[in-house]
Parts: structure tokens; sequence; C-alpha cells
């Protein structure tokens, strides 16, 4: 629904930085680590690719994802199916290396669920939910402040970009969270803003 370099840039704008994984994102999101041979014997023998990650581990990256943006008057990232999406965005734009770290946060994530609240991610209440992702928000933010070129991304960063990529970008995002328009008119620089006025999605 949304341009995806405009998408990119507003959640580089959010996030501080360059979004992990940007530059395959805006090339087509040809498969990481493969030749265009490679590519082309796959797309001749219509070969699926291989999934990066399992039903169950989609299914829980939707929790993650409906925790970092609820439903509120509005559809949440679960209406979006933002765990299918970012399935998709891991197994063709990442890297292998952040390939490994993001299916290893999910362990890291779960772990960090039970050290601070007794329980699972999937088990715990919505309150429980949202503290221990504003703590690894948090934890993710520091690391990215001191974290030189040649050390790992973040996990928790990857997560939170592909929600709010995944999201903004869905048709749910697009048309009932931010205003869209199908077939957009003129560009008017003075058009007038109201306080509380949803962004616009770009087509």
């Amino acid at each position: 629904m949304m341009n995806r370099r405009d998408a990119l840039a507003r959640v580089a704008l959010l996030m501080g930085g360059a979004v992990i994984g940007g530059d395959y994102f805006l090339t087509g999101c040809s498969p990481a680590g493969s030749d265009k041979k490679e590519t082309q014997t796959k797309t001749t023998a219509n070969a699926k690719p291989k999934d990066i990650l399992n039903p169950e581990q989609t299914a829980y990256l939707t929790e993650v994802a409906d925790a970092i943006l609820p439903a509120t008057k509005t559809p949440g990232a679960k209406a979006a199916n933002v765990g299918a999406f970012m399935n998709v965005m891991v197994r063709d734009c990442y890297t292998p290396a952040d390939q490994q770290i993001f299916t290893k946060g999910l362990t890291e994530l779960e772990a960090a669920s039970q050290k601070m609240n007794g329980k699972g991610f999937l088990a715990s209440t919505p309150a429980q939910r949202t503290a221990l992702l504003t703590a690894l928000d948090a934890e993710q933010k520091n690391y990215s402040k001191t974290k030189t070129p040649e050390q790992p991304n973040h996990y928790f960063r990857m997560v939170k970009e592909l929600t709010l990529l995944g999201f903004f970008t869905s048709e749910v995002g697009a048309t009932q969270v931010l205003r869209y328009l199908p077939v957009p008119g003129k560009y008017d620089g003075n058009y007038p803003y109201k306080k509380g006025d949803r962004a616009w999605a770009t087509s």
C-alpha cells in the first residue's frame, strides 16, 4: 500500500538510524547470500524458498508485534498478520548473519520473559508483555548507541523495525490507521493541519 522507500524512511526516523536490511528492501529483497545464477535456477524450477521461521515462531512474532502495536480505536499488528510479513522479510532480505541473530533472538526474548515475569511471553498478561518489551527496547537503544559497525545487530531492534514496517505498509495500517487516497490529487503544501490528524499513507 505504501511506497516502500517512504515507509523505510519513516521507520528509520522513528528508530533513529538506518533500517537493518534496508538495502535489500529497496532492491526487491533478493535472497541474501545467493548469486544471480542460483536465483535463476530456483525461479526456473519454481522452487519455493525455504522459510526461516516455522508456523509456531511466526504466530509467536505476531503476538509480540501486537504487544508493540496493540489494537486501540484502530486495529493492531495482529490484524495485519505482521508475523507472516516478518517471516518473508527475514528469509528474503536479511543476511545469513542477521537471520541467525533474529531466530536466536526469539529464544532470548522467551528467556527474558521467564526471568522477568516467571512465565513465557504467550502466558504473560498484557501488562507483563508491555513491561518486558519496554525493557528490551531500552536495552537495544543503549546497545545501538555504542555499537560499532563490526558488532552484530540487536534482535529486538529488528523485531521492532519489521513490526512498524509490516504494519504501516499493510492494507490495514495504511487505510485504517494512516489516511490513504487511492487516487491522489494535486500536491497542496498549504493543506490545513489539525492537531491529532493522522499521517498520510502514500500510494
